[in-house]
């Protein structure tokens, strides 16, 4: 039947260019974001699971600065007992020296004045020894808990012990050596504060060693949720490219169709003439 009225030609190559016009749209919307889910309407269930994994992404970094910043504080701790390490073997030095009866009282003195210089020292570093701030060998606050996890578990969370570290914590306030007892009694006490700053420098040590594996096993995870993310959320340029190609050849053809069935049309007049 030969119509005027209902162009089905036309009808089809207009239908078929604007299907062939949203896959090419969709193409040059993936092409240009590098993202292959752009709403949920590409894909709902992909949409939800690259926003949770994305969550997990972020908690990662943050958890894995935190433990970075954790093992700092733990650092500047240990650096400032490495030194008062230094400085307690110096008075164990001096108290063994003041302990021999070849001294002389003016020997003695002289010692014992070095002798509480030190013992000052002990405390200014105790008193002194700030991160960001915040003093952490005062015993002000003697118990800090590091997040570094991502969720909101006791085994997301790092429990260090910053004790205060003075003079008086290591029970030295009180001697001198003035005397031949006096340098002995020193002695024994020097040595139980020496053993005091090793156990926790030992254990710094042992906080900063587990935290730098755990930045190492946050970093691996948020690598590989980061690759699990980038196949479900990222665009395939292969294959948006090839798409897009396509597409621009078929609305190329499905435009020229339509221009051919609107001219077919024009044949129905020469049946008038």
């Amino acid at each position: 039947m030969i119509s005027i009225n209902t162009n089905v030609a036309g009808a089809f190559a207009a239908n078929a260019v604007s299907k062939t016009q949203g896959t090419m749209n969709t193409a040059m919307e993936r092409l240009s974001t590098g993202m292959r889910i752009n709403s949920a309407a590409d894909d709902a269930a992909g949409q939800a699971i690259s926003t949770r994994l994305t969550a997990e992404i972020q908690g990662l970094s943050v958890a894995s600065r935190n433990a970075a910043d954790a093992q700092s504080m733990i650092n500047t701790a240990e650096g400032a007992l490495q030194e008062q390490h230094t400085v307690l073997l110096r008075m164990r030095e001096l108290s063994v020296q003041a302990a021999n009866d070849t001294v002389a009282l003016a020997d003695r003195t002289a010692l014992n004045a070095e002798f509480q210089q030190l013992e000052a020292e002990l405390d200014r570093i105790a008193h002194n020894t700030e991160w960001a701030g915040e003093n952490i060998l005062d015993g002000v606050t003697t118990s800090r808990s590091f997040q570094i996890g991502v969720r909101g578990t006791s085994d997301d969370l790092l429990a260090v012990a910053f004790v205060d570290m003075d003079a008086t914590a290591l029970a030295l306030n009180t001697n001198d050596i003035l005397t031949q007892a006096k340098s002995q009694t020193a002695i024994t006490a020097v040595d139980a504060a020496i053993a005091h700053v090793s156990s926790k420098r030992a254990e710094f040590g042992a906080h900063s060693n587990r935290l730098e594996s755990t930045m190492n096993n946050l970093d691996q995870i948020s690598v590989n949720l980061t690759a699990s993310q980038g196949r479900i959320q990222d665009a395939d340029f292969a294959a948006e490219t090839g798409n897009l190609a396509k597409s621009q050849i078929l609305q190329q053809a499905g435009t020229a169709m339509l221009a051919q069935a609107n001219a077919s049309k024009q044949n129905v007049l020469a049946l008038l003439q």
